[in-house]
């Protein structure tokens, strides 16, 4: 008789369920975390002031179709959000944005499967940083994408009203941001 054990996940990191299976989300370093910081920060003073929905960090979990997924960042609209409140534990949807940001050792293959997933589950939008190359991608849908660099802003007039954010104020250097 043949029995199939469940795989032993350490309780000290976080798991994407991936086609019936646990798949370590891998944590990011300093630069990593620092852009993520900087655009969430924004994005919730945003949201926030303009009352359009909640902003949600790497360890919010939202089902997207069979698959249970944490972006990076992600924004779920205000009509959305059931009237009894934001759920105890993962979203039972799919985020309206979800936000990745690219890590140096990410495949594209991955990467583009995962967007393709976001689309599938009914994300509304997908964005797609990289640090290392100081852009930033936004899927509209899983094959029509805006590529920002430095100079530009995300434009996301549907999603998000009135949100504005040069793409280089998410790379600066700690203390050196210029906000003119």
């Amino acid at each position: 008789m043949v029995t199939t054990l469940d795989p032993v996940l350490d309780p000290e990191k976080e798991y994407e369920i991936v086609n019936g299976q646990p798949e370590e989300k891998v944590t990011g370093g300093a630069r990593h975390g620092g852009v993520g910081m900087r655009l969430g920060a924004r994005l919730v003073m945003h949201v926030e002031a303009h009352r359009l929905g909640g902003i949600y960090g790497p360890d919010t979990t939202f089902q997207i179709g069979a698959n249970e997924r944490l972006p990076d960042i992600s924004f779920v609209a205000a009509e959305r959000i059931p009237p009894e409140g934001k759920p105890e534990g993962k979203w039972p949807m799919a985020p309206d944005l979800a936000v990745e940001i690219i890590l140096p050792g990410d495949l594209f293959e991955e990467v583009i499967s995962k967007v393709k997933d976001y689309f599938a589950g009914g994300v509304r939008q997908a964005w797609l940083i990289s640090p290392e190359h100081k852009t930033v991608i936004i899927h509209h849908s899983p094959t029509q994408t805006t590529i920002l660099s430095e100079e530009d802003e995300p434009i996301s007039e549907d999603l998000l009203p009135g949100f504005r954010c040069r793409i280089s104020e998410l790379f600066q250097p700690p203390g050196r941001v210029d906000f003119s």
